[in-house]
């Protein structure tokens, strides 16, 4: 195919050398509350991206394997380093170590398969997208994460992504950046668009809707995109903005609630069964469907409903 898909736009706000925290947007969904119950062990996410600084300190030990379908590096199927940093950003999100410096990520024992199909101009043909999507399905990932989009819908990538939700593969994408936060125009990227895929919108860290986030009828739900840190090229950290960092987000939160679910059912959840866990955990922001789906990605969920209601019963117990 002659046609070529890109990384959906995004901002970097600012690199740093050193830092050493716990992203507030790891923070805001409440992913440390539940280390405890699990980090994602034993869980493979493959991230289809520009590929990853695979020696990076927060990241070396979480990647099991990978693949090039570009051009880059002469094509090399074993050469899959990221030049561009959109890569290494995400893998971060989901996946970074606790190793008591640098940034760590939502499900820091998950696994990473890191699937080069976008080159260092973030743009790649729609073959290297379904080529990749193919080889996870192949490698039997429990997850995809696709922080990328492009205007058209080809049908050989609805199909690709099809076979992989058949397999019971979660499949998570960017719902894109060409929003103007107005819940009344739609703003259509693929595949985030496919209604198979879970299509992840972007709020800033005070909670509020990003103004670049699309609003359409197939957003699921929100996750942090504003101002995220994780990690970059040589090593560094970088604060990037877009709901290509919303997407690991919820990318990660996959692989400790299917750890979670799995032990819980003592078997493994089906794909609709694991979608409908992560739908549990959302709490409504009081936007429009179009702009939030089902709400923000809130992994502790039933504090924040006994939270909630205790806050009721506290004003309704001042009223009498």
């Amino acid at each position: 195919m002659e046609q070529r898909l890109h990384l959906i736009p995004y901002q970097v706000n600012a690199v740093v050398e050193v830092v050493s925290e716990v992203p507030k947007g790891i923070e805001l969904i409440e992913a440390p509350k539940i280390w405890e119950r699990s980090k994602g062990k034993g869980i493979t996410v493959a991230i289809l991206d520009t590929g990853c600084d695979v020696t990076h300190p927060d990241l070396s030990g979480r990647i099991i394997s990978g693949r090039n379908f570009t051009t880059d590096d002469n094509g090399n199927p074993d050469e899959y380093n990221d030049y561009n940093g959109h890569g290494t950003h995400v893998a971060g999100t989901i996946a970074a170590v606790q190793n008591g410096k640098g940034v760590i990520g939502v499900a820091p024992e998950a696994n990473l398969l890191i699937l080069k199909v976008l080159d260092k101009n973030g743009s790649g043909q729609y073959d290297w997208i379904i080529n990749g999507i193919n080889y996870a399905v192949e490698q039997k990932v429990d997850i995809i994460s696709m922080s990328l989009g492009g205007s058209q819908d080809v049908p050989e990538l609805h199909e690709a992504i099809k076979n992989a939700i058949a397999n019971q593969i979660l499949v998570v994408c960017a719902a894109g950046n060409e929003g103007d936060g107005k819940d009344f125009s739609d703003e259509f990227s693929y595949p985030a668009s496919y209604n198979e895929v879970i299509s992840v919108g972007a709020i800033n860290l005070y909670r509020s809707s990003s103004e670049f986030s699309n609003s359409n009828n197939e957003v699921d739900l929100v996750a942090p995109g504003e101002e995220i840190l994780s990690t970059y090229l040589n090593g560094s950290y970088a604060t990037l903005s877009g709901t290509s960092m919303a997407t690991p987000h919820v990318s990660g939160a996959l692989a400790l609630i299917k750890d979670i679910a799995n032990k819980n059912f003592e078997r493994n959840l089906t794909e609709p069964e694991l979608y409908a866990q992560l739908i549990k955990r959302t709490v409504p922001l009081g936007n429009s469907a179009k702009l939030e789906g089902n709400g923000l990605l809130y992994l502790t969920v039933e504090d924040y409903l006994s939270d909630v209601i205790n806050q009721q019963l506290t004003a309704k117990v001042l009223k009498i």
